[in-house]
Order: structure tokens, then C-alpha cells, then sequence
């Protein structure tokens, strides 16, 4: 089964002139690798709001006032909340860009999702290659990641296909990579006692339930982690996700773990195994934490609509035509 293959995405605070005086922060120390978290985050209340932050659709709003594709995106793409993702390796501005989105959150009363998507050897060196060049690098990187969560509420992907996706590691590669993820979420739990950190379950059409979730024991998820992730830049329809994500859970064992799944552009369910740029999909339900599953904690916009798998263009760029296409034009 092919890897979803998250989207490789530009540092989003960057591209933004909206994010203004936030880049004026300056890059906070490193917080010291610690123990891990004493007691898991608090569920996200069913009435949580997330964070619609701008980025490349924003921008691309901004920029073409007169494109009749416009009020379509801008309504049903642009305007509902996004997870942020950092993937390219900038260890000295890390954490402003990461103060400049959880700052504008608790400004709102609202709800962050960040991705951290550096782990080193990424997608297996696919459309989405890249990540940080070492481990150690790594885990130095996520301590200035997790230096700019504060003090509220936020939800941190961590790194989608690094357990889904292990075909190309081998056995101590694998090992490092495990305990690397382990740590790193312990970094950011010590950082920012209110972030809920997932781990990676690959989706309902790749891995069996029990297979994946010996693979999330293997990675420490239950010391580690809150929960899992699934369907990040896949299609499958909600119904299959949230059951697959409770058999994983129901698996794993763990009571006070939970599920986020991605809705983004599962609307019209998957096209067989394609997952790369295929056409004829649609947004999936808007971004909600009132989701009718006790141990699903949020339906979210993980990947984001209209930035490419790799296939009709860069891994990450943003195309109108696909935005236009999933918002039902």
C-alpha cells in the first residue's frame, strides 16, 4: 500500500505579510529534553474551535480578487481552520513562527494544529523527502519547535508517516526512529503541559488495525503520546476512519487515549488506492471536536485542500484548479 504522502509545505509564517510584528520575536532557548509528561493533556471540549490561520490559500485569495474561482475557495476552503505545517528545517526561526500562530490562537480563544514534519528520511525519500539531517538535529529542532507552543491549548501531528511508512528503515534505523519520536513528544508535552501530541496511524485502507497498533506499541505511544492520527492527506470517508481509529484504540489498550482524524478531502471517499493528486474528491466535513465518538477527539483539516500530493506539481504548492475541483466547482 502506497504512503499517503503528506504534503510538503512551505514554513507557513513566512509567506504571510499578514503575520506582521509576529515575526519580530525573537527565536526562545531551547527547552531541556525532560521526563515525560506526569499525566496526559485535557480532552479537547466538544465545543473547541480551531484556529484558521492564513497561508497559501489566503494568499492566493488576497492576490486574485477578480478570479471567478474565487468566492467558491474562499468560502469553502479559505474560510474554515487549517492545520499549520512545519516542514522545511529553519532550527532559528522555529519558534517565532510557532509563537506567531499560538499567540494569535489564545488572542482568539482558539485552538491550534501544528504539524512537525522533519523526522529525518521522511516519506522514504519520496515526493515529500526532506527532514531534519540527523536525529540529533532533530530533537534539537523540536525543542525550538515546542519553545513556542506556551501555555494553551494546541494539537501537534507528529509526524505523519513516520510509523505507517517504515518500509525503507532498517532495524536500527527504525529503533532510532522510534525513540526519537518518543522523545520528541516528551520535549513538547514539557514545553507545553496543555499540547495534545498524536501519533501516526497510517489510515483505515493501509495497515490492519492490530498490525498498526504494534507498530504505535513498539514507538511508545502509550508513555508518550495522547493519541493517534488518521487519513492525514488521504480520502477515506469519516465513518471508516472513526471505526478504524477505535479498533486501533481498542487495541492499544489505553483508556485516556484519543483520535484525530483528517476530513479534508475525504468528502467523496477515496478512488481506489490512488492517493496522489487524484481527481473527483471533495472536502470532507468542516474542522469540529463535537465529533458523536467518545475517543475521537476532532475532525480536522490536516491536510489542506488544494496544496498537491506531488503529481499535478511540486509536493506542497497550492493550486487553484484543485482547490476549486474539492470545493465542489
Amino acid at each position: 500500500m502506497l504512503s499517503p504522502r503528506a504534503a510538503l509545505t512551505p514554513t507557513p509564517l513566512r509567506l504571510l505579510v499578514a503575520a506582521g510584528a509576529a515575526f519580530a520575536a525573537l527565536v526562545a532557548p531551547a527547552v531541556p529534553a525532560t521526563a515525560a509528561q506526569d499525566a496526559p493533556a485535557a480532552d479537547l471540549p466538544d465545543d473547541s474551535v480551531f484556529l484558521n490561520y492564513p497561508d497559501q490559500v489566503h494568499a492566493w485569495v488576497a492576490a486574485n480578487p477578480g478570479d471567478p474561482r474565487r468566492p467558491l475557495i474562499e468560502s469553502r476552503i479559505a474560510g474554515q481552520p487549517q492545520a499549520l505545517w512545519f516542514s522545511n528545517y529553519e532550527p532559528g526561526s522555529v519558534t517565532a513562527d510557532v509563537s506567531a500562530i499560538t499567540g494569535a490562537a489564545e488572542q482568539a480563544g482558539q485552538v491550534p494544529v501544528l504539524v512537525s514534519y522533519m523526522i529525518p528520511n521522511r516519506d522514504c525519500g519520496g515526493a515529500s523527502a526532506g527532514g531534519a539531517p540527523s536525529f540529533p538535529a532533530y530533537l534539537e529542532w523540536t525543542e525550538r519547535f515546542a519553545a513556542g507552543l506556551g501555555d494553551g491549548p494546541s494539537v501537534v501531528v507528529l509526524e505523519p508517516d513516520s510509523l505507517a511508512l517504515t518500509t525503507c528503515l532498517g532495524q536500527a534505523e527504525r529503533a532510532e526512529r522510534f525513540a526519537s519520536l518518543g522523545a520528541a513528544a516528551d520535549i513538547i508535552h514539557a514545553a507545553s503541559p496543555q499540547a495534545r501530541v498524536y501519533f501516526d496511524a497510517g489510515h483505515s485502507g493501509w495497515h490492519a488495525p492490530g498490525t498498526i497498533a504494534a507498530v504505535l506499541n513498539e514507538a511508545g505511544v502509550t508513555q508518550h503520546a495522547d493519541g493517534i492520527y488518521s487519513n492525514v492527506s488521504n480520502y477515506h470517508t469519516t465513518q471508516n476512519e472513526t471505526a478504524f481509529a477505535e479498533q486501533v484504540l481498542a487495541q492499544l489498550g489505553d483508556p485516556d487515549l484519543r483520535a484525530v482524524i483528517d476530513t479534508s478531502r475525504n468528502g467523496n471517499g477515496p478512488d481506489g488506492d490512488a492517493w496522489c493528486d487524484p481527481h473527483g474528491r471533495l472536502v470532507g466535513q468542516n474542522p469540529t471536536a463535537a465529533t458523536g465518538s467518545d475517543r475521537v477527539d476532532a475532525l480536522l483539516w490536516i491536510k489542506r485542500p488544494g496544496e498537491l500530493d506531488g503529481c499535478d506539481g511540486p509536493a506542497g504548492q497550492f493550486s487553484p484548479d484543485m482547490a476549486y475541483e474539492l470545493a465542489g466547482g
